[in-house]
């Protein structure tokens, strides 16, 4: 369960921001719930210790991202997140979090998948 948790809270700074999310009804929150608990078997087999790692890095980069933009250093805040998106993406860790996230798609559609739903030509940014 410590592992589901980990990797649900690498998600929760995403869909904490998500503009668009549209309201879930007690019928996708029950859907998403026994999801969830078919999830756990495959969360179990990742590695803790690197999903702790992943989560104090996200952290980090979170806090880094949020003082460049507090700072007004836009164009660096958006350059570190691209960066680090693109690490998280390529992540052997992350990808098996992924995989048994999977389930999860259908629900979170309109949900950013990573801490800074952001990507080079987008028209995001990640300081707003």
């Amino acid at each position: 369960m410590k592992i589901t948790a980990i990797a649900i809270s690498l998600l929760l700074p995403a869909m904490a921001i998500a503009q668009d999310m549209q309201p879930m009804s007690q019928m996708d929150i029950e859907n998403m719930m026994k999801n969830i608990e078919n999830m756990e078997p495959c969360m179990q087999s990742i590695d803790q210790t690197k999903m702790d790692a992943l989560k104090k890095n996200a952290e980090k980069v979170e806090s880094e991202v949020s003082a460049l933009c507090k700072a007004g250093k836009r164009a660096q805040a958006q350059k570190k997140a691209i960066t680090y998106g693109k690490e998280v993406l390529n992540d052997t860790t992350m990808q098996e979090v992924m995989v048994c996230m999977e389930p999860l798609k259908g629900m979170m559609k309109t949900m950013p998948m990573m801490p800074f739903d952001v990507s080079e030509g987008s028209s995001k940014h990640v300081c707003d």
